[in-house]
C-alpha cells in the first residue's frame, strides 16, 4: 500500500464546527485515507478560516458577492480545487447553491452532512436552525443527521451514511441542533469521508 491520500478541500460559511471535527477526525486517524488540502470559504469573516489556520491548513476566500454571476463564481471554485489538485469536496455549513454545471464536475465526489434523516425535513429552505424546527414542529420522536453525496438537487444525492438521534421533551431548536451535530454530525461526517476517500484510492 502507497501511502497516497486524497487531497479533501473543505468549503465553509460560518463557525466551522464541522470542519473542527474534520481536523480532530484527521489527528485521531478516523480519516487516513485523505487529508485536508484546502479550506474555502464564501465569507472573509468566518471562524472557520481560523480553525484552518490553527491546524495549517491552507486557506482561499471566494466571497460570492464580488462575482458577478453564479458562473464567475464556480469558475473561481474550480480553478482553486485544480491548482490545488483536490479530489473530494466536502460541504460543512456552505451557504451556498452549487450549480448542476459545478456538482456534474464533480460525480460521487461532493459529500455534504444534513441534519436530519433523509428524506425528512431537506431539499430548498431546509438549512439550519430552520431543520430543527420544522422536526419539533411536525413532532417526530426520532431526527438525526446524514451524510450523501451532492448533486443537482438539493440534500437530492446518494446516501452514504445516516445517524439517528432521539427528540427529548423540552428540546427547543438550539438544544436539538447542539445534540444532533455532537452524537451525529461530528461522527458520521468524518467516518464518510473516510469511507469515501477509501473508495477513490481503491478506484485509482
Amino acid at each position: 500500500m502507497s501511502n497516497k491520500k486524497v487531497k479533501i478541500a473543505v468549503f465553509v460559511s460560518g463557525g466551522g464546527t464541522n470542519l473542527q471535527a474534520l481536523i480532530d477526525k484527521q489527528k485521531s486517524g478516523v480519516i487516513n485515507s485523505g487529508e485536508i488540502a484546502l479550506v474555502i470559504s464564501n465569507n472573509p469573516n468566518a471562524f472557520a478560516l481560523e480553525r484552518a489556520k490553527k491546524a495549517e491548513i491552507k486557506t482561499a476566500v471566494v466571497p460570492r458577492k464580488e462575482c458577478s454571476s453564479q458562473e464567475e463564481f464556480e469558475d473561481k471554485l474550480i480553478e482553486l480545487l485544480g491548482e490545488n489538485e483536490i479530489e473530494l469536496i466536502v460541504l460543512a455549513g456552505f451557504m451556498c447553491i452549487l450549480s448542476e454545471r459545478f456538482t456534474g464536475k464533480y460525480p460521487k465526489r461532493i459529500v455534504n452532512v444534513h441534519p436530519s434523516l433523509i428524506p425528512s425535513f431537506c431539499g430548498k429552505g431546509f438549512y439550519g436552525l430552520r431543520v430543527h424546527e420544522a422536526a419539533l414542529e411536525y413532532g417526530v420522536k426520532v431526527t438525526g443527521a446524514t451524510v450523501h453525496f451532492v448533486n443537482e438537487i438539493p440534500d437530492g444525492g446518494e446516501i452514504i451514511m445516516q445517524k439517528a438521534v432521539e427528540v427529548e421533551d423540552g428540546d427547543t431548536a438550539e438544544v436539538l441542533q447542539k445534540r444532533v451535530m455532537v452524537n451525529a454530525e461530528w461522527i458520521i461526517l468524518p467516518q464518510a469521508v473516510e469511507k469515501v476517500s477509501r473508495a477513490l484510492l481503491e478506484n485509482e
